[in-house]
């Protein structure tokens, strides 16, 4: 159990929201503004795209038949549970929780694509001299950082258990 059990997870559950709507938001704009494979050039590295993907991160199982939609949104579900409890259990350890509501965030709003659409709308593109990087969205930059923050955590809890 926490350190901090009294510590309450509606806080978290409010950030994780707030990454939500964003996404969500952000999404509508792009879907409303852009044709599929229409881009902006923002900058010599940077462009605004609409892109559409039906697999994971960097496209993996685009190409499949379409099973990998039902895949991806169960795997996105169950992880959302799981980081709820989670949550609850921990949410007086700050990097920790707000980890895990990047997470929850960045999961939840691309279940929603993939409950709505069949697919997750992308469109930030970094690019340089003519190589791009995949197309992404406001909720896998949320679940990468929250990533990022799962690993800061543990190596501080080992640099503390020393």
């Amino acid at each position: 159990m926490s350190r901090h059990t009294n510590a309450s997870f509606i806080p978290w559950l409010g950030f994780a929201l707030v990454l939500i709507l964003a996404d969500q938001f952000i999404k509508v704009l792009i879907v409303g503004s852009y044709q599929l494979g229409e881009s902006l050039t923002v900058n010599s590295f940077f462009n605004l795209v609409r892109a559409h993907n039906t697999g994971a991160a960097f496209s993996f199982l685009r190409d499949a038949s379409g099973w990998q939609r039902w895949l991806f949104t169960g795997i996105g579900i169950v992880a959302a549970g799981a980081i709820l409890w989670m949550l609850r259990a921990h949410a007086g350890q700050k990097l920790f929780s707000f980890a895990l509501a990047c997470i929850l965030g960045g999961a939840i709003g691309n279940v929603i694509d993939r409950l709505r659409l069949g697919y997750v709308v992308d469109f930030l593109q970094f690019h340089y001299a003519g190589w791009y990087f995949p197309a992404f969205n406001i909720a896998d930059s949320a679940i990468t950082v929250g990533a990022v923050g799962l690993i800061l955590d543990e190596l501080l809890r080992v640099r503390r258990g020393r």
